[in-house]
């Protein structure tokens, strides 16, 4: 019998330990203070945004079904975006984190309902809605950054306790806890593993396959959203471009975290993981000038080597 705790061992988490090593020892050779609290935190608070959104897409890559979700981007965008502008419409601030959720459910569920209902193409429908919900989110405020976010919100985003930012650990830590249950103790869970391994089956056994990716993809969204909400909170501000690139970097801490392309194998914790060390990473090219554009094709070529790497152990297996 095939269960959740078999489909996710992979050889991926151990090139994942290897390669903390690698980047922690490099850093320290080529920047011997780089590692201090003040970047411990700076790297914990960047990951809790990363670490949500990748959450989701692990999500959805774990169905199966080619399941991928390149709109998360902009997602959090819009989603932060219209929660600035329903308050300067006249909803009062407390109403920010409700508009900021409800609305990436919305958006992720609107992404699920043209997979499973049209039977598009998961990489074409959210490629396409990445557009548009990204566009939106540049139109509605002419690029420009909406301010207005509550003093208590903020006081939130940016608490400390002892160098770890409380957002990571009131929304990153208990979403990743709540998520390992979930898959690895009820039904829901094992119905992912088991459509993610081989949809057919799944569906010929009874396990609801359009109705569990679909919630899949509205979860997705839900992550979005509240990476969109402590992006608020810290930044104080909400911005139409402040889920640039986060559909390559979720997409490699998923793959680099152990999920299987084609899904039905993997765990969340590797996920988790695996954003600290591309937060790491980053941060540590950021300390040694890097530039970003360069930052950015380390990201995608790790996700290239994880991919083959993926590929080629599945084969010898």
């Amino acid at each position: 019998m095939i269960t959740a705790k078999a489909l996710g061992r992979s050889p991926i988490l151990t090139i994942l330990a290897l390669l903390w090593v690698v980047v922690v020892a490099g850093l320290a050779i080529l920047k011997p203070g780089a590692f201090n609290l003040v970047t411990i935190t700076t790297i914990l608070q960047f990951s809790t945004i990363l670490a949500l959104v990748a959450l989701g897409q692990a999500l959805v890559v774990l169905c199966g079904g080619a399941g991928i979700d390149l709109s998360v981007g902009g997602t959090m965008s819009l989603s932060a975006v219209l929660a600035m502008l329903a308050v300067k419409a006249g909803l009062p601030a407390a109403s920010i984190p409700i508009v900021c959720l409800l609305a990436s459910v919305a958006l992720g569920a609107f992404n699920g309902w043209l997979v499973t209902r049209l039977g598009i193409l998961p990489l074409i429908a959210t490629l396409g809605t990445f557009y548009v919900y990204s566009g939106l989110a540049l139109a509605l405020t002419k690029g420009a950054a909406q301010s207005g976010v509550p003093d208590w919100l903020t006081a939130w985003g940016r608490a400390v306790i002892a160098g770890v930012p409380l957002p990571f650990l009131s929304a990153a830590l208990p979403a990743f806890l709540i998520t390992l249950v979930l898959l690895h103790t009820t039904s829901w869970g094992r119905w992912i593993y088991a459509m993610g391994f081989n949809e057919r089956s799944a569906r010929l056994v009874g396990i609801p396959v359009d109705r569990i990716r679909l919630m899949a993809y509205a979860i997705c969204g839900l992550c979005a959203g509240l990476a969109a909400l402590v992006s608020l909170a810290w930044l104080g501000s909400g911005r139409p471009n402040i889920g640039q690139n986060l559909e390559l970097n979720s997409l490699t801490a998923a793959m680099l975290g152990g999920i299987a392309i084609f899904g039905g194998r993997g765990g969340v914790g590797g996920v988790l993981a695996a954003v600290l060390l591309l937060v790491t990473l980053q941060t540590g090219l950021l300390q040694l000038n890097v530039n970003s554009v360069w930052q950015v094709g380390i990201v995608g070529a790790l996700l290239v080597l994880v991919l083959f790497v993926d590929r080629f152990s599945t084969r010898w297996r």
